[in-house]
């Protein structure tokens, strides 16, 4: 007697990604190293100066971290609250965060205790910057007003007053002294001069602004809030250019990469997406496993640092030329082939006694009820969640297997509403798949002719069929429209040939 064979499962061409430029240039990291934090991660700030080392804000401390540590070579815990905002100066030297306490600190990079502490707002400072002369620091504050200090001595210069709400973003300008650009949960971007005694620009964002981003040249500046990020031009007065809408909650942080080729943008839907700065479309996406916070570039995009809201610091750092070397190198110290198939091919000799191992047999769940004759199980097993969702070319299969064996008929009959609906509902969802239709419309009509007597009986199988009808007829019209694109397709080819070839044609024929 011979033994079963199981259901033979098809293997159907997948369509691949498309690989671009992006595509292998943004997954050309290494496996992410993940760092445990303090509480959610609300910054992140790369040094400008080498080695590049990056500030991390989370809970009261701000830790900083080198290129390739995992470990933090430095530590401010001198806050009595939550730090927000730690920002480099330009040379690398100083570091300045606000606090829930509106106390403002500016740290030496090289020290443990605060050089000055800037005191005026009544409420938590979230935005903190350094203005590009590098003696004042621009400030934020949830007490409505943006601030500038004076970092020698220690005393507040100006002081605004525009937004009708939280101050949560803010950025000065890299190459004039006198501007910067703040954001507000009031909807508003404003351009502050401070050779002025108001705002000289104010844009509506239409949702609560979190984050801001120059461009290298300050021509344009994009903002971040709800589900929209959008690009505004300066030069035309804050006109708007772009809003974008790619992600799906709240988006939090934006990032440029160092030749501004590409924006990045993170959000709480856990994605960051990489736009094209010239067609501003999504060339490249990164999933992670919780909401995203903040989100920061090395120069020269060496490595992506990620701070989420479950406290993980996520970082990917660029492969170089000497991993791959490496990688290569274990491999071959790898066992070769030959060790594992070693003997396979041995042949015994006359006086040898050949002890047999018994091949066991690994059957799926529904070979083992189709080993049993149990056609009807069989199918219910096919159609498990699993399968019919993420493996429905299985599904097919036991189908087909059905439908050769002439059992088809009696695993379909005798179905409950549930086991009806969900049959249906597996049709509907694969019948018009060019790889299945040639199985599953056997199967349609089988049903069709099996439960014929019981329409109009169960008001969730009639909405199933109708949903079925619906989908065939659409369908049937998408076929006519095909052919007859490729009757116009025929006759725009035949008068393009040529006398010759026409008569060339006609004589093989």
């Amino acid at each position: 007697m011979s033994s079963f064979r199981g259901t033979t499962i098809p293997v159907y061409p997948k369509l691949g990604e498309k690989v671009t430029q992006d595509t292998l240039y943004w997954k050309d990291f290494k496996t992410p190293i993940q760092i445990k934090e303090f509480g959610a991660i609300t910054n992140l700030d790369f040094s400008p100066v080498a080695p590049h080392n990056f500030a991390v804000t989370a809970f009261t401390r701000i830790h900083i971290y080198g290129p390739f540590s995992q470990e933090p070579v430095k530590t401010f815990t001198k806050f009595k609250d939550n730090a927000y905002c730690g920002r480099f100066r330009s040379d690398g030297q100083l570091l300045v965060a606000g606090c829930e306490d509106s106390v403002v600190r500016l740290f030496d990079v090289g020290g443990k205790v605060a050089l000055r502490m800037f005191k005026g707002h009544t409420k938590a400072v979230h935005v903190t910057d350094f203005t590009s002369d590098q003696y004042k620091i621009l400030t934020g504050s949830d007490d409505y007003t943006c601030r500038l200090w004076d970092i020698p001595n220690s005393t507040e210069l100006l002081s605004y007053k525009e937004h009708t709400d939280y101050i949560r973003c803010g950025i000065a300008s890299k190459l004039n002294g006198n501007l910067f650009l703040t954001g507000s949960y009031d909807h508003t971007l404003k351009l502050f001069d401070t050779r002025t005694d108001k705002s000289v620009l104010s844009m509506d964002h239409g949702q609560p602004v979190e984050s801001l981003l120059l461009y290298p040249s300050e021509g344009l500046v994009v903002s971040a809030g709800g589900r929209y990020v959008k690009v505004w031009d300066l030069l035309k007065a804050g006109q708007p250019l772009v809003s974008l809408k790619h992600h799906h909650k709240t988006v939090t942080c934006l990032c440029l990469s160092s030749n501004g080729q590409r924006l990045l943008s993170g959000s709480l839907d856990r994605h960051i997406k990489v736009y094209n700065t010239t067609t501003y479309k999504v060339v490249h996406n990164f999933d992670y496993a919780a909401s995203i916070l903040s989100l920061a570039l090395a120069p020269n995009d060496e490595s992506i640092v990620v701070g989420m809201t479950n406290g993980i610091l996520s970082i990917k750092q660029r492969k170089c030329p000497e991993d791959s070397k490496k990688d290569i190198g274990q491999r071959r110290q790898r066992p070769s082939r030959s060790v594992f198939v070693k003997g396979k091919n041995y042949a015994p000799k006359q006086d040898d006694y050949l002890v047999s191992k018994p091949v066991k047999e690994h059957l799926a769940k529904y070979d083992k009820q189709l080993k049993k004759f149990n056609v009807s199980k069989a199918l219910d097993t096919a159609l498990e969640t699993f399968l019919r969702t993420r493996k429905p070319e299985i599904t097919v299969a036991v189908i087909k297997e059905l439908d050769r064996r002439g059992k088809l008929k009696n695993a379909l009959a005798g179905r409950d509403e549930q086991g009806l609906s969900r049959l249906l509902s597996f049709l509907i969802g694969h019948l018009v798949d060019q790889r299945f239709a040639p199985v599953l419309v056997t199967a349609a009509d089988m049903i069709l002719d099996i439960y014929r007597s019981t329409i109009g009986q169960s008001p969730v199988i009639d909405r199933q069929l109708l949903r079925l009808q619906d989908l065939l007829e659409r369908e049937i019209d998408y076929q006519q429209d095909l052919l007859e694109v490729l009757g116009m397709l025929d006759t725009m080819f035949a008068c393009s040939l040529t006398k010759k070839e026409l008569q060339y044609i006609t004589s093989a024929v």
